[in-house]
């Protein structure tokens, strides 16, 4: 794995409340914002707001409000490369709560869990713009 993180995501009970907090309290610009998700750029890292049910659902996990509420993520450069990552997961015997697929945004991704449960992303983001560095630069268009 790549010394890098590409996204934090923060599973919240009213996105629009976070919205909210995030925008008008804390000041921060997003660089994406829709109904479902709503991402802010910080240094290279996006923060990102996910409905808690929306989050667990997407990484397949019980969604008994305990547990894992965040999820890191780290963004590669094509399915392929995700593909690639998960057989070595498996290899490890890794626990893997989703293997990767077409998801609704419109990537490719799947999770895995730590040791200690906790979710990490793995995923492929066309809309996103890159450096060859792994550092989140925007989004595409």
């Amino acid at each position: 794995m790549e010394p890098y993180l590409s996204f934090v995501t923060l599973g919240v009970a009213d996105l629009g409340v976070s919205r909210t907090f995030y925008g008008e309290v804390l000041g921060l610009e997003p660089m994406h914002d829709e109904e479902a998700i709503v991402m802010y750029r910080l240094n290279g890292v996006v923060l990102s707001l996910f409905p808690q049910h929306a989050l667990m659902k997407d990484a397949q996990v019980k969604d008994d409000a305990r547990g894992p509420r965040t999820t890191l993520a780290q963004c590669l450069r094509s399915e392929k490369e995700v593909d690639a990552f998960f057989a070595h997961l498996k290899k490890h015997k890794v626990t893997i709560t989703k293997m990767p697929e077409k998801v609704f945004w419109g990537g490719y991704s799947g999770y895995f869990a730590d040791p200690d449960g906790h979710l990490w992303e793995i995923a492929y983001n066309p809309a996103l713009r890159m450096d060859e560095a792994g550092n989140v630069l925007g989004m595409a268009g």
